[in-house]
């Protein structure tokens, strides 16, 4: 009999990426036992909520969750309050302001807009953390697109260096109805993992190393959703449709069927 976890992971594979938080609302509701295996294990897009305290906006994730309550990263405080909430140890969360800074810098400059948060936790060897990035462009009738990027990483201590292990998955969802192509809807995900070992001096390098991988993660994932899955998506649109009308279509196909049959008589 299959495992009914890997029975769940699969039948989210196969659904309509665009709709993850509906599809996997609906499977804890049918199996609620495997709530806390989902919640961790599926990444979804990412919500955005204010920190009371600050009046900052930040984002929501399973990184940030303990119960139902979420840890803000500008106040360090749990909304719905909690007494014994998980937090990280002083040395780490001093690290986790000085990402969090870093980075809201990096998506004004990359975004030009958007939301980012960035969570650290204690490992037994080191530390561990996600770096949130979100943007929506403005909702019109017509268009509408979402970019939400997750980097879970570890940071694990040797001698005078650091283990990196990165995972990065973006989530694209972009919507189009425009008056000549029709409606198109492009939704999907993809996930990239890295290792690399970086020189460590201070508690700084972890921030610099961790901006370079993402950065550079960011880049690499950007390239191939324009380049090979655009690309594509391009490539086979223009075989199925055309904006020119049918006759405009014929003359040009009549005219290069000319140019190459004038080349091969010669």
């Amino acid at each position: 009999m299959a495992d009914p976890f890997d029975s769940a992971l699969d039948l989210l594979r196969r659904l309509n990426p665009k709709h993850i938080t509906k599809n996997l609302n609906a499977l804890i509701g049918l199996v609620p036992d495997l709530t806390e295996d989902l919640l961790s294990s599926v990444d979804q897009p990412l919500q955005i909520v204010r920190c009371k305290k600050t009046g900052r906006d930040y984002l929501l994730c399973d990184y940030n969750r303990d119960g139902d309550s979420y840890r803000s990263p500008w106040s360090n405080e749990f909304d719905p309050p909690l007494s014994d909430g998980t937090v990280p140890s002083e040395k780490v969360r001093k690290m986790e302001v000085a990402a969090n800074e870093a980075f809201d810098v990096y998506r004004e400059l990359y975004y030009e807009g958007g939301v980012s948060s960035v969570y650290f936790w204690n490992l037994d060897d080191g530390f561990a953390g996600v770096v949130l990035l979100k943007k929506s462009s403005t909702a019109t009738s017509k268009n509408q697109g979402t970019w939400d990027s997750i980097h879970v990483f570890e940071a694990l201590d040797r001698a005078r260096t650091a283990h990196y292990k990165l995972t990065s998955t973006v989530i694209l969802n972009m919507e189009s109805n425009e008056d000549a192509l029709g409606k198109m809807d492009l939704s999907g995900n993809m996930t990239r993992q890295i290792e690399a070992d970086l020189p460590v001096e201070d508690d700084s390098s972890h921030i610099v190393n961790i901006g370079r991988l993402v950065e550079d993660m960011e880049l690499k994932m950007r390239n191939l959703l324009q380049e090979v899955y655009f690309g594509k998506a391009k490539d086979v649109v223009n075989d199925l449709r055309s904006v020119n009308n049918l006759t405009e279509v014929n003359r040009d196909r009549a005219a290069h069927s000319e140019v190459m049959s004038s080349m091969l008589r010669r």
